[in-house]
């Protein structure tokens, strides 16, 4: 039966490890298998814009011996009225797996439910679990260890904060999120991740608070795709949560700085926070490739 990831609760905390451990060996080129994924084809059928996606998924695949085939849904007969099942079950034909990146979760969810093909989450409104895999791997590599670790998430509760709460609950992760009212992580991720977690899941409002002995700090953009008629309201609800220096001084001396990228550089952080010593940003970006990898082999191969 095939495997799907739509969400980090698709894994068990055992397989995130698992995929963690290997992305880290196709990193440093260790113990890898010649084209495991030789004869396949994997599609990447994307709604919203991208490029670190789909850079890092089209560069893995063909490492992996793959082919993959962009499409864009607006090219699709999709985007001219075929249903989602229909397209889904025509594209099974052909390929082994689709990555989708869209809006709606739920069309992820109906587009799976119809694909013979495996289905990977590649982005959607309340899911980023590709992202986190990538986070995981970053905080593996940098500090040794993901159980224990204090991680601090500053500003909105989105896609990116919903998956990391649940990989936090997985994995024994202490998270503590700041963020404004109303602009919390979606409450049934959060209740099913405080049923499941050893480790605290903790809202606050004072970001200072949230960042006090963090071993990683972690923030977003404040406004995502497809909230550009909220932008005015949003910087001004966020603009005491901009991860600066002042900011980064309430956390351990070696903490480190994600982000998931794209930056709006001077909103939600500061060119020298980004810039600076604790930041591991652009190995974050990078680990996109090797978790995706290392996720595509464990699915596929």
């Amino acid at each position: 039966m095939k495997r799907d990831f739509l969400t980090i609760w698709d894994l068990s905390a055992g397989e995130i490890r698992s995929i963690v451990d290997r992305a880290l060996k196709l990193k440093r080129g260790e113990n890898r298998s010649a084209c495991p994924l030789i004869g396949k084809s994997v599609g990447l059928l994307f709604e919203k814009a991208s490029t670190r996606t789909r850079v890092s998924f089209e560069t893995g695949i063909y490492q992996l011996g793959a082919q993959a085939l962009y499409m864009n849904a607006s090219e699709l007969q999709m985007g001219r009225g075929e249903t989602v099942a229909d397209t889904a079950k025509t594209l099974s034909r052909y390929l082994s797996a689709i990555v989708m990146r869209t809006y709606e979760h739920s069309r992820v969810e109906e587009f799976a439910s119809h694909a013979t093909a495996v289905v990977i989450n590649g982005l959607s409104n309340r899911h980023h679990p590709c992202q986190v895999l990538a986070d995981l791997l970053t905080i593996q590599e940098g500090k040794g260890r993901l159980g224990g670790i204090r991680l601090a998430y500053i500003g909105d509760g989105n896609n990116v904060a919903n998956s990391l709460i649940e990989a936090a609950s997985r994995l024994e992760i202490h998270f503590v999120m700041a963020s404004p009212e109303g602009y919390e992580p979606d409450p049934d991720v959060l209740e099913r991740a405080r049923v499941n977690a050893k480790s605290e899941i903790i809202m606050l409002r004072d970001p200072r608070e949230a960042a006090g002995r963090a071993d990683v700090i972690y923030t977003d953009v404040w406004v995502s795709m497809g909230q550009e008629k909220e932008a005015e309201e949003r910087r001004k609800r966020f603009g005491p949560y901009q991860l600066n220096e002042a900011l980064l001084s309430c956390a351990k001396k070696d903490v480190m700085v994600l982000h998931c990228l794209p930056a709006h550089r001077g909103e939600e952080i500061t060119d020298g926070v980004m810039d600076g010593p604790h930041s591991a940003v652009f190995d974050q970006a990078e680990n996109r490739l090797h978790s995706q990898k290392a996720l595509m082999e464990f699915l596929l191969a």
